[in-house]
């Protein structure tokens, strides 16, 4: 079974993270960037279905130069190869010009199943795997807490609040996954040297056939038009005991419609 795993590169949650303000997208070259959380729950669920059914698992991820760092850690947890699609005009790309991106990219691929993360900690639209679904003409079994593999068919138990929903299809399909999915496995020292000599194929826009017009702010279809930081923490209200202190504090939680 030939897998595709979609990868991204984001600004670290735990660290700070901030928006350029000459073109208010995402200050990536100064940030602290990682591999997308979510998606490391994706290579290995990717990982998994490949020590049961064979086959090869490839990494694709769109962005600049140093995502290759993203690639690499995917590679050092047992991937087998990568692609990256890496153009200047793909810039400030919306979701559905990025989704375009991918969706070319997939179609030079072979590929029975794609995995991916339900969301990425930037952008948090999770959006992407319904667009490549209509993008590609195949199913999409989304919020995947379970995934069975039993040749061409695919069985998912799809995350809910109340439970599960049974999801079942035919590959090819999209399986977008959740943090419940499974546990990622740490890359071994093995891994992370033989990471190094697999291989990863560079792509631009025009090895993909896509219109650099078609893609970058100029042209997104959602643009962060301002931005401002969080406020400053305003001091707190005392409220002095003096017999009545309860009944102040219920008086100015019910100011503060908390109660």
């Amino acid at each position: 079974m030939n897998i595709v795993v979609l990868v991204k590169q984001v600004p670290d949650s735990g660290s700070e993270r901030a928006l350029d303000s000459s073109d208010n997208t995402v200050a990536r070259a100064s940030a602290d960037n990682v591999i997308n959380e979510m998606d490391e729950y994706a290579v290995e669920e990717a990982l998994t279905v490949k020590e049961s059914q064979g086959g090869e698992v490839t990494v694709l991820t769109v962005g600049p130069a140093g995502a290759t760092d993203a690639i690499r850690k995917a590679l050092s947890m047992g991937a087998d190869k990568a692609v990256h699609v890496t153009d200047d005009a793909i810039h400030g790309s919306c979701a559905v010009q990025t989704s375009a991106v991918i969706a070319a990219a997939l179609s030079q691929l072979e590929y029975d199943l794609v995995i991916c993360g339900a969301e990425s900690t930037d952008g948090q639209v999770s959006v992407m795997p319904a667009l490549l679904s209509e993008r590609l003409g195949v199913p999409h079994l989304s919020g995947a807490r379970k995934l069975t593999v039993d040749g061409t068919s695919l069985k998912v138990e799809r995350q809910t609040d109340g439970g599960f929903w049974a999801l079942e299809a035919q590959t090819p399909a999209i399986v977008s996954t959740w943090d419940t999915i499974n546990e990622p496995r740490y890359p071994s020292f093995k891994g992370i040297m033989a990471a190094k000599k697999k291989p990863v194929t560079t792509l631009s826009l025009a090895d993909l056939g896509v219109d650099a017009g078609s893609v970058g702010l100029a042209s997104a279809t959602s643009q962060v038009l301002d931005f401002a930081g969080r406020p400053p923490k305003g001091e707190g209200v005392k409220v002095t005991d003096e017999g009545d202190g309860a009944e102040k504090l219920v008086g100015y939680l019910a100011a503060q419609k908390i109660v």
